[in-house]
């Protein structure tokens, strides 16, 4: 029952620490309990299956921690209309063994090499996980520790040098130094070392939030510009609504909202993700020919100098085999075929810009290892919602470039606004401004919609951009590049916001080296591996 008790404790402490509902300062102790769980076990725990135990116990932990979290995935629907368990159940149960599998690779490292060694392989391990995280197929960083502190932006102003993955870091160390600092109190109850250990966490602690107020208190940047935006928050029911109403309608709807709220000079009018068309897609190869297109076109021959920038569903065909995609697919007709998520930027007698979704969300945009998991599931994925193809994606990033003012909009869209050193791609192709093209509707009101805004908060200070954030049913939201919600609108409500977005030039630290505490660990990692098993093997030479 203590080792339940710790379990339970931890996750209690993660789970309160989370935006957009908790206090993220108990993060700094939420992963001791667990620490000493596993030295409780491994030292003095009588139990025959000890690895097992660990495990499972750390399981408990993380489950908890993931269902509290982001249990609002359950708000998400099947194609009948019911809630989606599997929805939140499959990422719940695959994400909770991949924090029980890193926890469960810290303890076997540790009886091998000893606590010292063993603690900073779990710091290393962590950090590795991470960055893993948001790389593979199966991507899923909304828990990354980094992200904790979402909501107090005044705290994190250094994530502008090291990015959420230094916050990460510097959460993992804290835990761990507060670990150390118990175990060596329980070892020799020695007042000095307690008071000096206690001295270094609260250091440890205190002097990043600091330099962090110091950094707030002191920002002076010099915009280059200034751009009038009207975010556009149309209020599209993506269940139902979208795919039943006219495309012409959907667009008319949205064009009369722009119409109606547009008072003085709007250098920018910002749609949300997938606007249009509503059911099926635009071509590519047709953009030009488009009625939709052509009909923002004409709305804005009425707007001297306006641009209009929107998330659209597009397509591409494609006749030449040797040139066909690895994500295009056969249609009847025999003709193939390519789908994207986009971002467009529409200017009167100009072409169409497009920019592809490069992160795509896993099991509802893309199939995760195709090749490998398609065979096993079949049509599984459809019959949650989700895809048995992927979608198309660009490989780099793209800006979009206003040819009467000094905009350069980033064209992020949704899932992407997770991710800290993808968005510096934008800025490092010339970005000055971010503009996030999101659907925060799939939950309903939960805390989904509001932690995906709140991350955003985060790419605003490591890249010291401001940004220009257009939600179908909100939050809808301009975020200054000290990453302050200068102004939002209410979920579910048909409005505009209008802002004054200030566009900054230069690269922070973070934009120059992205993610470096996390390669810094891969090494790290590396070499307590490589270290271990050549220690491994001159022992047994020895025998």
């Amino acid at each position: 029952m203590k080792y339940i008790f710790l379990s339970l404790i931890s996750a209690l402490l993660l789970s309160i620490s989370w935006p957009t509902y908790g206090v993220p300062f108990f993060i700094f102790v939420a992963l001791v309990p667990l620490l000493m769980m596993e030295h409780e076990i491994s030292k003095f725990s009588k139990i025959k299956r000890k690895g097992w135990t660990i495990f499972g116990l750390s399981y408990l932990a993380f489950f908890i921690w993931n269902l509290v979290t982001t249990g609002w995935l359950y708000g998400s629907k099947n194609p009948d209309g019911s809630h989606s368990m599997m929805a939140v159940m499959i990422p719940l149960v695959a994400n909770s063994l991949l924090y029980s599998i890193v926890f469960m690779l810290y303890h076997w490292y540790k009886k091998i090499q000893g606590t010292y060694w063993g603690l900073t392989f779990f710091v290393a391990m962590w950090m590795v996980f991470e960055k893993f995280h948001m790389s593979w197929e199966l991507t899923w960083p909304w828990l990354n520790l980094g992200n904790v502190f979402s909501e107090y932006p005044k705290m994190v102003q250094w994530y502008d040098t090291l990015g959420a993955t230094g916050g990460s870091f510097w959460i993992l160390l804290i835990n761990v130094y507060i670990f150390y600092t118990i175990r060596i109190w329980e070892a020799g109850r020695k007042r000095k070392s307690l008071i000096i250990n206690a001295s270094i966490v609260a250091g440890g602690i205190l002097i990043p939030m600091l330099i962090s107020l110091m950094k707030y208190s002191s920002f002076d940047e010099k915009p280059v510009g200034e751009v009038s935006v009207l975010l556009l928050q149309p209020e599209l029911d993506p269940y139902n609504e979208k795919y039943a109403k006219d495309s012409t309608q959907i667009l008319n709807d949205l064009l009369q909202l722009a119409e109606k709220n547009s008072t003085g000079k709007i250098d920018y009018y910002i749609a949300p993700e997938t606007a249009l068309p509503g059911s099926g897609s635009i071509s590519e190869t047709g953009f030009e020919q488009s009625t939709l297109l052509n009909n923002i076109k004409s709305f804005l021959q009425t707007k001297p100098q306006s641009v209009f920038a929107t998330g659209i569903s597009s397509h591409k065909f494609f006749l030449n085999e040797k040139k066909i995609p690895k994500n295009a697919y056969q249609t009847s007709q025999g003709m193939w075929v390519e789908s994207y998520n986009s971002a467009v930027q529409i200017i009167p007698n100009q072409k169409v810009e497009v920019y592809h979704k490069g992160k795509l969300v896993p099991g509802v945009e893309i199939f995760p290892y195709m090749n490998v998991l398609k065979p096993v599931l079949g049509d599984a994925m459809i019959n949650l919602g989700g895809t048995v193809a992927s979608l198309g994606i660009d490989e780099e990033r793209k800006v979009f470039t206003n040819p009467f003012n000094k905009g350069k909009m980033a064209p992020i869209i949704c899932y992407e606004s997770i991710y800290g050193e993808f968005t510096t791609e934008y800025v490092k192709k010339g970005a000055n401004f971010l503009a996030i093209m999101t659907n925060d509707s799939w939950w309903g009101v939960t805390e989904g919609h509001k932690q995906l805004l709140s991350y955003a908060k985060l790419r605003a200070i490591e890249t010291r951009r401001e940004i220009a954030r257009s939600a179908n049913s909100g939050i809808s939201a301009h975020i200054n590049a000290l990453g302050e919600i200068e102004a939002d609108t209410f979920y579910g409500d048909q409005t505009t916001l209008p802002a004054k977005i200030k566009l900054y030039e230069g690269e922070t630290f973070y934009v120059k080296t992205g993610d470096l505490l996390s390669r810094i660990s891969i090494f790290v990692l590396g070499f307590l591996i490589f270290y271990t098993l050549i220690k491994q093997i001159q022992k047994r030479l020895k025998k």
